[in-house]
């Protein structure tokens, strides 16, 4: 018979077991690391920026604070970075000068906010969530936007930063549009974050693609593209090339795969494998696009996985808070 002792170790071999994930890639083989059913609370966020965005969403989060409100605290951390060129109003303006930026929200309970085309406001994330709480409508784009976020309180600011500025006439000189495929020129904090009480959420923002024409919006502040929240699964986030995750409303599809029983890392891999083989299909190159998925599902597990490196993700957990750089399609 056996003993104690071995009856333990014999259980905790067994639940090890249970929450390996299948042999696969090397980004899957990083993730099997032995960890607790349930690894709650947990923030995942996109770039290096969202190591100081983490830390002010785990304020919320360690008080058992609610994940909407943690996700929203964190992305102001870079919206108010006036030195930051992909977020907020410090970033890089359109190719007619103007800065216009995209953000959406979503918590557990499928309610949604968005905003797109919003001019002058610092923080399009809090727009965003204002349009969930305070309208019929789950997006409001361009000047409707504007007056809707004056409406409801907020200040407007001026349109673009000296350095932006400076940046955009020097562009004007050539107008070459051929947009570095990773965080250079344009990006994204996508933020998704999972409370102690086990509920999710997610939001995501973005100035978008530097010089794109006025009036281009991206996927970051489309639900199911840029971001996706399913409180019986988990949620998902992307960032990169836009039009190429609105071609397989690429979070949805994320999350999709992980209510289909695939890993977050599983999940992100195979998004990504779909947005080669379309991109493959239209005789485009490769190398001319990156686009990232990270994930996080029940038990606090997360993936990401991305077309080419030059990604990273940051995450704060029990373990504390750590960037790491994704695993990629294209080596």
């Amino acid at each position: 018979m056996e003993n104690r002792r071995d009856f333990l170790k014999t259980s905790a071999l067994a639940a090890a077991a249970v929450l390996t994930n299948v042999p696969g890639s090397k980004a899957e083989e990083k993730e099997k690391i032995i960890k607790p059913l349930t690894v709650k609370p947990i923030v995942v966020s996109t770039w290096k920026f969202g190591i100081e965005a983490n830390e002010e969403a785990w304020k919320i989060l360690a008080n058992n604070g609610r994940a909407l409100d943690a996700v929203e605290a964190g992305v102001k951390v870079p919206e108010s970075n006036m030195k930051e060129r992909s977020v907020g109003l410090g970033g890089r303006p359109d190719r007619d000068g103007h800065v216009t930026l995209d953000a959406c929200i979503m918590d557990e309970f499928a309610n949604i906010g968005s905003v797109a085309c919003l001019e002058h406001i610092k923080h399009p994330i809090s727009v965003a969530r204002a349009v969930m709480e305070k309208s019929p409508h789950v997006m409001i784009v361009g000047d409707g936007a504007l007056q809707f976020a004056l409406a409801h309180g907020f200040t407007k600011e001026k349109g673009v930063v000296e350095e932006s500025q400076k940046e955009w006439k020097e562009w004007l000189k050539t107008s070459n549009y051929k947009p570095p495929v990773n965080i250079e020129n344009h990006d994204t904090i996508g933020m998704i974050a999972m409370d102690s009480n086990g509920n999710f959420s997610g939001a995501c923002t973005t100035s978008g693609l530097a010089y794109k024409m006025h009036g281009r919006v991206g996927d970051s502040p489309i639900i199911g593209a840029g971001l996706f929240v399913d409180n019986e699964v988990g949620a998902a986030t992307a960032t990169g090339h836009g039009e190429e995750v609105i071609r397989i409303a690429g979070c949805h599809t994320v999350v999709e795969l992980m209510r289909q029983g695939k890993s977050p890392q599983q999940a992100c891999e195979e998004a990504v494998a779909r947005i080669v083989k379309i991109t493959k299909n239209r005789g485009k190159d490769l190398k001319d696009i990156q686009v990232g998925f990270i994930a996080i599902n029940q038990n606090g597990q997360y993936g990401a996985y991305c077309v080419q490196t030059g990604f990273n993700f940051a995450v704060y957990n029990g373990s504390g808070n750590t960037l790491i750089d994704s695993d990629s399609f294209i080596k």
